[in-house]
C-alpha cells in the first residue's frame, strides 16, 4: 500500500529531518513539501495526501486554523517545538503530536498508527487478508529492515542500544528501551526488567523471578514482579 505524505512547515531543515527519516521506509512517498501554507493548502485540495506532517506556529496560516479550515482531511501528524498546543489539536483529532526536535523512535510511532489505521480504513471486512503487524528497525545508516512483531522474542538493552532476537535473526537498534516499548501493542508484550521486554505469547514457562523462552531464562526485576504475574495470568485466562 502506497501512503502518500504531504509536509508543510515554514522552516525548510524541519521538512529536511521528516523527509530523510521517511526517505528509506517502505511505501511512504513524500510526494511534496511547501514553506508556505496557503500554497500547501491550494496543493492539498487537488491531490490524494494519505498522511500530512503539519507544523503550528508558522505565518499567515497557522497550523490550528488550517486545520479547521479542511473539509476532508487527511490523517494529520502534528510536529511542533510548542508542546502546549496538544491539547487544542487533539480535538481536531489529529492522528500524533511530535515535539521537535523530532526523533526518529518517536516518528515511527505515529507511522505505524498511520499505517494501521490505513489499513483498517481501506479494508474494514477483510481483517482476515491484512498483513501482519510490523515495525521498521534502522539497522544500519542506509537500511531499513521490516519486522513482523509476531515474530519477536525478546528485546533486551545493552547500554545505549537494544538487541531484539527473533524467530529469524537477531538485529541491534541505536534506542532505549522505554522507547521502543512504547512502540509495542501492549496486549503483545511486557516489560519484565529494566532491560528486558518480551512476547508474552513466546513464553515457554515462569518459574520463580524468571521467565523462559526458546530455552533461555530472563529475570523478572523485583519492581516488576506483581505486574508480570498479574499480566500472564490474565493471558492465560
Amino acid at each position: 500500500m502506497k501512503i502518500n505524505c504531504l509536509i508543510i512547515d515554514d522552516e525548510p531543515l524541519a521538512i529536511n529531518v521528516i523527509k530523510n527519516y521517511l526517505e528509506p521506509i517502505e511505501n511512504y512517498d513524500v510526494i511534496n513539501t511547501f514553506t508556505n501554507p496557503i500554497e500547501g493548502l491550494n496543493f492539498l485540495k487537488n491531490n490524494k495526501v494519505d498522511v500530512l506532517f503539519l507544523d503550528i506556529n508558522m505565518p499567515v496560516l497557522d497550523g490550528i486554523n488550517f486545520l479547521k479550515s479542511l473539509e476532508n482531511p487527511p490523517l494529520v501528524i502534528i510536529t511542533s517545538a510548542y508542546s502546549e498546543f496538544a491539547i487544542e489539536t487533539y480535538e481536531l483529532d489529529v492522528l500524533d503530536f511530535l515535539v521537535k526536535p523530532v526523533e526518529f523512535p518517536r516518528l515511527m510511532k505515529a507511522l505505524n498508527k498511520a499505517g494501521k489505521r490505513l489499513e483498517n480504513k481501506n479494508n474494514p471486512l477483510q481483517e482476515s487478508s491484512v498483513e501482519s503487524p510490523f515495525i521498521f528497525l534502522k539497522i544500519d545508516k542506509k537500511r531499513m529492515k521490516k519486522i513482523f512483531l509476531n515474530e519477536i522474542l525478546v528485546i533486551e538493552s545493552v547500554k545505549d542500544y537494544l538487541k531484539i532476537s527473533t524467530l529469524t535473526g537477531k538485529y541491534i537498534i541505536h534506542s532505549t528501551l522505554s522507547d521502543f516499548t512504547d512502540l509495542l501493542p501492549e496486549r503483545n508484550f511486557l516489560r519484565i526488567h529494566r532491560s528486558f521486554t518480551v512476547a508474552i505469547d513466546k513464553i515457554d514457562a515462569v518459574e520463580g523471578n524468571s521467565v523462559e523462552i526458546e530455552g533461555i531464562r530472563y529475570v523478572i526485576g523485583r519492581s516488576y514482579m506483581d505486574h508480570v504475574k498479574q499480566r500472564i495470568l490474565n493471558s492465560s485466562n
